[in-house]
């Protein structure tokens, strides 16, 4: 199982600065939107980060844009995707399983404590 923090910004542009800029990251995948960046990855040391701006995040699903005292989405790419299912079988389902058009299989729920959370396989 990987698990990659998503921050969601205001800007992917500024964050972008500061991760590659002053922390070292290198961008490896950038989505354009037509009011900027929409949505990067950077990496570092096997370490990766997305940012999304919440502008994308209310176009792609608006249902995660963050509420006051959300700090954090999660992108959990797993191997055995039926597994996830199954384990959540009766649990409220927020996004629906799709494939995205960078060839992810995808679903979504809210965890516990508020934050969003999607678990995905490559397809």
């Amino acid at each position: 199982m990987k698990i990659t923090p998503v921050l969601i910004v205001e800007s992917v542009e500024k964050s972008l600065t500061f991760w590659v800029d002053r922390m070292g990251f290198v961008k490896t995948v950038e989505v354009p939107a037509d009011d900027g960046l929409a949505f990067v990855i950077v990496v570092r040391d096997g370490a990766e980060l997305m940012l999304q701006s919440t502008a994308s995040v209310a176009r792609d699903e608006p249902k995660f844009v963050p509420k006051a005292g959300s700090a954090a989405a999660l992108f959990i790419e797993v191997q055995d995707f039926d597994d996830i299912r199954r384990r959540l079988g009766g649990y409220p389902v927020v996004m629906t399983e799709r494939v995205t058009l960078y060839q992810m299989r995808e679903i979504g729920v809210f965890e516990p404590g508020g934050h969003s959370v999607v678990f995905a396989v490559k397809e």
